[in-house]
């Protein structure tokens, strides 16, 4: 399907946009089914909390009916949605009156082996670090240059993923996704308070544990304590949840609670 740009067909882009020369922006990666963008609703949300601690001057309205529209097209599919901060002139500094830039992309369904769902995925233990930097911590911005590096790790078929520390050595997130541990029944995910990226699949896993009572812990997590977990998974919006089988010398089974919470989590894409 074409891009889109501002709500036009469009296949360039100005090259004095802030996103290119900068990094100046965020994204969404929107899962489609039957013309209908998934999980919508916790996408906009981060994005305009995105926006407000960016300071990007974004027209809500416009670019929810632009998205609706898109996904609508698409029907079935992956939709990225890229808001950049505009066109600027040289330097850092924006221009207070620069309106946000609104790109649109569609792409097929995400084809995945289906045993990664089924039987589990073995995570990479990547050398690449996470930064510390508590003013872009959890948001999505379009400086994924870390995720670059980490994913040029591995090439080989054997790791579907590959797990991310920050300097300090704690557990904080996949590549791209989010990290779950199962301990004593207890739903336990890292603190993203520092660095890494707050996913929406995140966000409804822990809303969906607590609605059905179980407990769950937002926390610290050191990689040493991946040992003690008795089971681990990793998460997104695009396929829902794969059960994590190893990483380096350590495996779990795929346990009772992450079948659980696969089923909810498929439910919610199917939807």
């Amino acid at each position: 399907m074409e891009c889109w740009v501002d709500g036009q067909p469009a296949d360039a882009l100005s090259l004095k946009d802030r996103g290119l020369a900068y990094g100046d922006g965020l994204f969404e990666t929107i899962a489609v089914h039957s013309g209908k963008p998934v999980l919508l609703d916790r996408h906009v949300e981060r994005l305009l909390n995105g926006c407000q601690r960016l300071a990007i001057n974004l027209d809500h309205a416009t670019m929810v009916a632009e998205l609706s529209a898109y996904a609508q097209g698409l029907h079935d599919g992956v939709l990225k949605l890229i808001v950049t901060r505009g066109d600027g002139q040289r330097g850092y500094a924006p221009a207070p009156t620069a309106q946000a830039r609104r790109i649109l992309q569609g792409n097929p369904v995400a084809a995945y082996p289906a045993a990664n769902a089924q039987l589990g995925v073995r995570l990479f233990p990547c050398a690449t670090r996470l930064s510390r930097q508590p003013l872009l911590a959890g948001l999505k911005h379009l400086n994924r240059l870390e995720q670059v590096l980490a994913r040029a790790e591995w090439q080989d078929a054997e790791h579907a993923e590959g797990l991310m520390l920050d300097m300090a050595g704690r557990v904080i997130e996949g590549v791209f996704s989010n990290v779950f541990l199962i301990r004593d029944g207890v739903l336990i995910t890292p603190d993203l308070k520092r660095c890494g990226v707050a996913g929406v699949m995140r966000a409804e896993l822990l809303f969906q544990a607590e609605s059905s009572g179980i407990p769950t812990q937002i926390t610290d997590i050191p990689l040493e304590q991946l040992q003690w977990a008795d089971e681990v998974f990793v998460c997104n919006s695009v396929y829902g949840i794969w059960p994590v089988r190893a990483y380096a010398a350590l495996s779990w089974p795929v346990g009772p609670l992450t079948r659980k919470l696969q089923i909810t989590a498929r439910a919610l894409l199917d939807a």
